[in-house]
């Protein structure tokens, strides 16, 4: 009998562990060993196999409700936001981009579908709402725009396929044609901006930061209604713009 290709098993198991760790990245609570295989799309015994080792070390948590992330994840984390040349080359940018406009300043990244918040410096006025370091956010929505519009064609595509529902915080909802419409705009003024679209009341202004090898990121400024009028959003738009360019020639 010929020996097993180890290589290619120890690759195998390594992408069930991520799978089992992504089924994580959307949870909102606890979940059940069952429910883990199917989401990982995993056999029960592969997928308690795996969650015990990632038990063991810390990256999976379990008590009587199931399974939750563990606090080890953090450390990686931790470390991605500490050693990131984007991020360190960002920092300083959003401090700056948030004392000249008074609003709050972020920086946010494509991932797959959605995007994360990875810094934000709080403007004169904090948010109402809270917007974690770290949270999934959606593509077609608010800052989301600016990155969407910067996708090649056919991830386009793919990514409005998979889009079940086109519904802002208010209700109301937006066709494809429309979408397309609208990022083709952002694509040709560099911004995007949105009025209640994720959060009622809240505005926001986004441009994306330059990369010769693909956009993923974005930096944006918020305020309420009041603290971004219409009025303000082209000259945000210029601000955003600038912030985004300094990222990109500091991030080396």
């Amino acid at each position: 009998m010929a020996e097993p290709d180890k290589p290619a098993t120890s690759m195998r198991s390594l992408e069930r562990a991520i799978d089992i760790l992504e089924v994580f990245d959307s949870s909102q609570h606890a979940l059940r060993l069952t429910e883990i295989a199917r989401r990982a799309g995993l056999p029960v015994a592969t997928t308690q196999r795996i969650l015990g080792v990632l038990e063991a070390r810390g990256r999976v948590e379990r008590d009587a409700g199931g399974y939750r992330p563990g606090v080890g994840l953090i450390f990686g984390a931790h470390a991605y936001l500490t050693t990131s040349p984007m991020l360190i080359a960002a920092r300083p940018v959003l401090q700056d981009l948030a004392a000249a406009t008074n609003l709050t300043a972020s920086l946010f990244k494509r991932i797959g579908w959605s995007r994360v918040v990875l810094a934000r410096v709080e403007g004169a006025t904090p948010l109402r709402y809270e917007l974690p370091i770290g949270e999934r956010l959606p593509l077609h929505l608010g800052a989301g725009k600016a990155l969407a519009a910067q996708m090649a064609d056919d991830q386009l595509s793919e990514f409005l396929d998979r889009l079940d529902s086109h519904t802002r915080a208010d209700g109301s909802t937006v066709n494809r044609d429309d979408f397309l419409a609208e990022l083709k705009i952002i694509r040709e003024r560099g911004y995007s901006q949105a009025r209640g679209e994720r959060e009622p009341g809240m505005a926001s202004v986004t441009a994306p930061v330059p990369d010769p090898n693909g956009v993923t990121a974005a930096v944006q400024v918020t305020g309420t209604f009041t603290d971004l009028p219409e009025e303000r959003v082209p000259a945000l738009g210029v601000e955003v713009q600038r912030a985004a360019l300094a990222i990109a020639r500091r991030t080396p």
